[in-house]
């Protein structure tokens, strides 16, 4: 009975340490959600022989619109995205043509990056569409995290589940793991380079790997961010893809 009560004792104490997951997620959406965001970003797609960047700026309302133009290079130049609740639409000034981007396209693989449509469609918090856990603590890249494991709780989701490094004095995730329902690993998401805007840290270069591709990932590098921006109403309109 002595042994009994010696090992509970240490197993509260072990456990004891780690803080709850749904404070965890909480600090990582206050860091990484807003209510509105205006973000001027690069796209850095590194293939097999070459690389190439595309650069952009988008407007993000909530969790149901966002807005993306995209400035450079020139081919790509007046390209335009905007999401509305659940549907993409995609202007194309070579063809000046719009499309609605739905059912199996959304999977595909966006300007040739490791990010697919789907990627840039979640804007929710994770609180909202995750359960976790936390399983351990190591390092990771010289920084002490948290292990969460990350399981879907709503059931339009990309990734069933997550694994994640949550950096224990930031808040911010270091390193995720997507994976398929079926448990099959699909992406590994690097996040470095954090820096502090007003009371929120956030990293200024995301790498995204899709582990089915033979590339070697797209960087996603911020070059300017804003919250909490007034954003105008008529950006988030079908009109805006032609102007």
């Amino acid at each position: 009975m002595r042994k009994l009560l010696v090992f509970l004792l240490l197993v509260t104490q072990i456990f004891g340490q780690y803080p709850d997951a749904v404070e965890v997620l909480q600090k990582i959406d206050e860091n990484m959600s807003a209510n509105n965001q205006v973000i001027v970003s690069t796209m850095v797609i590194h293939g097999r022989r070459s690389s190439r960047s595309i650069t952009s700026k988008s407007w993000i309302e909530g969790e149901d619109k966002s807005f993306t133009e995209y400035l450079a290079p020139a081919r790509e130049k007046g390209t335009k995205m905007l999401k509305i609740d659940d549907q993409l639409w995609m202007y194309s000034p070579q063809s000046d043509r719009t499309i609605r981007i739905s059912g199996h396209m959304l999977r595909q693989s966006m300007m040739g990056s490791d990010l697919s449509y789907e990627d840039m469609m979640e804007d929710r918090k994770m609180i909202e569409i995750y359960t976790g856990e936390i399983i351990g603590a190591e390092l990771y890249d010289e920084n002490d995290c948290w292990i969460l494991e990350l399981t879907a709780k709503v059931d339009d989701l990309a990734y069933h589940s997550q694994k994640l490094w949550v950096d224990k004095e930031y808040m911010v995730p270091r390193k995720q793991q997507l994976f398929a329902k079926s448990g099959k690993m699909l992406k590994v998401i690097e996040l470095s380079d954090l820096f502090q805007i007003d009371d929120r840290w956030y990293p200024k270069r995301m790498l995204f790997q899709d582990v089915l591709l033979k590339g070697k990932g797209t960087e996603f590098i911020i070059e300017s961010i804003n919250f909490d921006e007034k954003i105008p109403d008529h950006i988030f309109s079908k009109a805006s893809l032609r102007k």
